[in-house]
């Protein structure tokens, strides 16, 4: 019976480790705003975690994001008016696909200018090799007999 306390005991204290975690729950009127909640929260960018959207993210910082989004659209505001307000306490780099500015204009043209580099790179290695074994001068009759001499030579 000792034994059976003790073991109890045991378990009782390494369960007291674990934590369960609490997702916020919000209160919405119509099922379309709790969409438009969703979708703005899978839009947005922790900025302290690495490539992970404040719906998926533990961070405090996403907490505080998706409270203020909440409290956002309570209050009436556009999903511009939400977004710009993180882009302003937080920078461009909470929006997964930030618009096309110019500051932003390297970043989406960065992809084209890559491809269209390598394009123009391996064209010009081409022509390159092309025109080298236009110009190499084919062998003379002399240096041709004395390759056919030496093939011989090796094969006897």
């Amino acid at each position: 019976m000792r034994y059976v306390q003790s073991a109890f005991l045991l378990l009782i204290l390494c369960a007291s480790g674990v934590q369960a975690e609490v997702r916020e729950v919000y209160d919405f009127d119509t099922r379309a705003e709790e969409q438009r909640y969703q979708n703005l929260i899978v839009e947005l960018r922790c900025p302290k975690c690495q490539n992970q959207n404040i719906a998926d993210s533990n961070a405090p910082i996403s907490k505080d994001m998706r409270d203020q989004v909440y409290r956002l659209m309570k209050n009436g505001a556009t999903n511009d008016e939400i977004v710009g307000d993180l882009v302003g306490r937080f920078g461009e780099f909470v929006q997964y696909n930030p618009p096309v500015d110019k500051r932003t204009i390297l970043l989406w043209a960065f992809p084209a200018i890559a491809v269209i580099g390598g394009v123009l790179i391996v064209a010009g290695v081409a022509m390159r090799s092309r025109k080298r074994e236009e110009d190499e001068p084919a062998l003379s009759p002399e240096e041709q007999a004395r390759v056919e001499k030496m093939l011989a030579d090796k094969d006897q």
